[in-house]
């Protein structure tokens, strides 16, 4: 797919790097894309209007209204019919902006009016981007669902020299080309996927918990961005690294994780529940350490709510529903249960019996059921290419309910 008609939002704050998006607006509007740019007041002083309305054909905002025209411009209009956004160059300011919901200029009150995918671009000095403020900003907004187009490391206009330099605007058309390209069948698609295991409390330094590693979920998540999908992540706790442009949102206990998927659930095509949610749950948990002192301890446990028959009863017919089952015996039949029983589209199979598969390894070995009655088996592979063969039947299943 080309970028010929698409909508194109720019936003530039004031940094240095906005020369930069001259030479990206060309390369845009030689790809029949429909550019706007949007600049802030301290932009102005980087690069003029002049220059980038003439380059884009448009007319360039930067207030709400004109007072010599009369004209208002219509921040709303403007986020709700792009295609995409990007804010590029992103200050530390305009990322402060946006992750905290300021609406004081032009381009925040766009960005919080968009539907359509957000892109950021941060430019600025190392030692603001480095800071614990800039960082957690970054953060926020990727768990938003915002997809950061990463610094490049370089000479600085500081004359430092480290990461924080804008990056090329080759690299920023590449990535907004990459986003419409032929090949991403999931996109316009929300997918939302648990991963990893849940800890539940016993006292404030002990959780009944599993060996759950989160991998399998992760690969999932990731699978599904590259196939086009708006990705909302739910994770247990988990040693991994948060992935790129996926909305991660991080969780301990199960209520906790059935409080997000009833949040992200009903706006969800396609939903994955991977995670190893804990069956059971302390009825009390203690305010202090449990001090070591009967020869024998009983812990009274309640019933965490089961997230996957209660989304199940709530599925739409446009939705695809996948849950996971982990068995040790009677594997075949356990898992059409909880297929039928839970109105799953599919379920996942692992045997802790096979080698390789399960918890805590870099591999599985996995059986798929489906509710039409076939049985996919597949061999034993990378949890990546595992997640590969998962995603092929969504996309089938998908494309057969769009019909």
């Amino acid at each position: 797919m080309s970028l010929k008609d698409k909508n194109i939002v720019i936003g530039i704050s004031g940094s240095i790097a906005a020369y930069k998006i001259a030479s990206l607006v060309r390369l845009l509007v030689k790809a029949e894309a429909n550019v706007q740019v949007i600049m802030t007041e301290d932009a102005k002083e980087f690069i003029t209007p002049l220059t980038l309305s003439t380059l884009s054909k448009n007319p360039v905002f930067s207030t709400y209204f004109d007072k010599d025209s009369g004209v208002w411009t219509n921040h709303v209009e403007i986020g709700v019919n792009a295609d995409l956004l990007l804010i590029a160059p992103a200050t530390a300011n305009t990322l402060a902006g946006m992750a905290n919901g300021l609406c004081n200029n032009l381009l925040l009150a766009t960005y919080l009016s968009a539907k359509c995918p957000v892109y950021f671009a941060p430019a600025m000095d190392l030692d603001m981007w480095n800071h614990p403020a800039t960082q957690k900003n970054v953060h926020t907004l990727r768990s938003f669902g915002n997809r950061i187009i990463h610094p490049d490391h370089g000479e600085l206009a500081s004359g430092l020299v480290g990461k924080g330099r804008l990056a090329e605007p080759e690299t920023i058309f590449e990535v907004i080309r990459e986003h419409f390209v032929v090949g991403r069948p999931l996109l316009g698609k929300k997918a939302l996927v648990t991963a990893g295991p849940t800890y539940e409390a016993i006292d404030p330094v002990r959780f009944i918990g599993n060996h759950s590693s989160g991998k399998m979920g992760y690969a999932i998540a990731n699978a599904l961005k590259n196939l086009g999908a708006d990705v909302t992540l739910i994770s247990g706790p988990t040693h991994l690294e948060d992935p790129e442009n996926i909305a991660l949102v991080k969780v301990q206990s199960a209520e906790q994780m059935h409080q997000q998927t009833a949040i992200y659930f009903d706006q969800a095509h396609i939903i994955v529940m991977s995670a190893a949610v804990a069956d059971y749950t302390p009825k009390i948990v203690a305010t202090d350490k449990i001090k070591k002192q009967e020869s024998e301890f009983t812990i009274d446990l309640k019933k965490t709510t089961d997230i996957l028959a209660t989304f199940g009863a709530r599925k739409t017919a446009q939705q695809t529903l996948i849950g996971f089952a982990l068995e040790t015996n009677n594997e075949i039949e356990h898992a059409k249960g909880k297929l039928e029983k839970k109105n799953l589209d599919f379920i996942v199979l692992n045997s802790l019996n096979d080698a390789g598969a399960g918890f805590a390894t870099d591999t599985n070995k996995i059986t798929i059921l489906t509710k039409k009655g076939d049985t996919h088996s597949f061999d034993l592979k990378t949890k990546t290419e595992v997640a590969l063969d998962i995603t092929a039947l969504i996309v089938e299943h998908q494309n057969s309910i769009s019909i």
